[in-house]
């Protein structure tokens, strides 16, 4: 199930990561993600391998994003051991909304093909937008996919399909750097790793040849469903313990500009 959603519109994370948390009790967390990236590496892979044989890709934008995307992905885990990621959810959770309504509202969104940028300006947008969403994925992570996806249809004029396949090569890049730092230390558990792989890749060789058949109106609805099931997520996240993280973050950003709560 992961596969099949994650090889359309991103998001498999939100079933994958959930199960090995309920089916493998008692199993410390970074060994849950470590054996997770595990397995959704193997679909992503697979998924951007019939992408790229199936939909024109433009090299231009998506080799330089993706190759700062894995070195930022790294410096993002760093991070994540000086800064609470939790304090982030608001904010995610306010631009996840303005994503989902305005793919809503804008019915033709990411319907037509149509590259708006220079090869120029398209090589140093990829870098920029490599460095922060390799940054965020290795920092926090759900919701990359989407906007990746998000981000390829309103900067660069992609369609659907041709965006979805863009966001394949920089996922398979950010994974591949946060799994790299999950092997050295021992995170993953290869009893379940490689058997949730081989699904994984079932899953995706599926979800790729049902949007390639279906095109563009499929992946727009999925991609909806996909980042409201997020946006439920970070919601209750956020505001299920009595939006203690959104008042984190207002201190913060009290403590930033200089003020006082």
């Amino acid at each position: 199930m992961a596969g099949f959603i994650d090889s359309v519109v991103g998001g498999g994370g939100l079933i994958q990561l959930p199960a090995l948390l309920v089916f493998l009790p008692g199993v410390p967390l970074p060994t849950a993600f470590g054996t997770g990236k595990f397995a959704g590496i193997a679909g992503t892979t697979a998924a951007m391998v019939k992408y790229v044989r199936s939909v024109k890709i433009n090299y231009w934008a998506i080799v330089p994003a993706a190759g700062t995307a894995f070195v930022f992905s790294f410096l993002g885990a760093r991070a994540l051991s000086h800064i609470d990621a939790n304090l982030l959810k608001p904010l995610i959770l306010v631009l996840l909304i303005l994503v989902a309504v305005y793919t809503f509202i804008k019915k033709d969104f990411g319907s037509l093909h149509a590259p708006k940028l220079t090869d120029s300006k398209e090589k140093l947008y990829g870098l920029l937008i490599g460095a922060a969403i390799g940054f965020y994925d290795g920092f926090f992570g759900p919701g990359t996919g989407s906007f990746l996806i998000f981000i390829f249809i309103g900067l660069f004029g992609f369609n659907f399909l041709a965006a979805s396949a863009a966001a394949k090569v920089v996922n398979v890049a950010t994974n591949l750097s946060a799994l790299g730092y999950f092997i050295y230390k021992g995170h993953v558990l290869y009893q379940v790793a490689i058997p949730m792989a081989v699904c994984s890749i079932i899953g995706s060789q599926l979800g790729t040849r049902t949007a390639l058949k279906r095109g563009v109106g499929f992946v727009r609805v999925l991609f909806l469903i996909v980042v409201t099931g997020i946006i439920i997520k970070f919601a209750y996240d956020t505001y299920g313990s009595g939006g203690s993280d959104f008042k984190k973050l207002s201190v913060a950003v009290q403590e930033l500009v200089g003020f006082k709560s």
